[in-house]
């Protein structure tokens, strides 16, 4: 069975926040002792958590063809790297991994988009379950944010997706991104920044908006405007950001 046909086997939902998986295999190994802990399986892996994989690649490249391939990218890597993982937050290891991965990507090719995956992929991706890519898209955000998003750097893209959208902290993004806080800080402040321009066009008191149309106006000032708890006040107060790396 293709690398493909294996990511997508019939793994629609997102795993827990922490550990690998919801198996009784994977709880009895999570709760075991350190010494005797073992790694999860490929399968157990791919099952628990491509639905969330998927999610987070989805956001960071901009549409389907693109987060399919990242995400068999990331799931060729866990392969590769399962048996050298340590105990540890699972989910963690995966974030970094999805996003280290994407912007290698964008850096080496200087542009978001990538090659699509071949016309038969459809046909690899195996079982009767909708896909991945089909039950994100059933609550897929507003087009408009997804564009704004499209817009930034994609290191700004980064840091806004893993804390207003998959709700890391700036701690947690710190590690993933292997920088500063400070660098944190300052990405999401400016990523948020241009997203609030890009999106000044959707502000309620400029349009007659039907009840519909207010509440994604109320999603499109939450995104850039949202700080998590432990986030930096000059943020939340809309100061000016500290320099990259401060």
């Amino acid at each position: 069975m293709g690398v493909a046909a294996l990511t997508f086997k019939g793994a629609v939902g997102v795993g827990p926040r922490k550990g690998f998986g919801t198996t009784a295999a994977a709880r009895n190994r999570e709760n075991a002792p350190e010494a005797e802990w073992a790694p999860p399986s490929w399968d157990e892996v791919v099952r628990a958590h491509s639905g969330r994989v998927y999610r987070l690649a989805y956001r960071l490249t901009g549409n389907q063809h693109d987060a399919e391939d990242l995400t068999q990218e990331v799931f060729v890597r866990v392969f590769r790297s399962l048996s050298n993982y340590t105990p540890g937050t699972f989910e963690g290891w995966l974030h970094r991994i999805t996003t280290n991965l994407f912007l290698d990507m964008a850096r080496r090719r200087q542009r978001i988009r990538f090659e699509g995956l071949a016309d038969d992929a459809a046909e690899r991706l195996q079982g009767r379950e909708p896909t991945p890519a089909q039950a994100y898209d059933d609550r897929n955000f507003d087009a408009d944010i997804q564009a704004a998003l499209d817009a930034l750097a994609p290191e700004y893209r980064a840091a806004v997706v893993l804390c207003d959208i998959e709700g890391l902290s700036y701690e947690e993004i710190s590690a993933t991104l292997g920088v500063k806080l400070g660098t944190v800080r300052s990405r999401i402040h400016r990523g948020r920044a241009q997203l609030r321009a890009a999106l000044e066009h959707r502000a309620p008191q400029r349009r007659g908006a039907a009840e519909g149309d207010r509440r994604d106006d109320d999603l499109v000032a939450a995104v850039p405007a949202a700080a998590p708890a432990t986030g930096d006040a000059s943020i939340r107060t809309g100061e000016p950001a500290r320099p990259e790396g401060a």
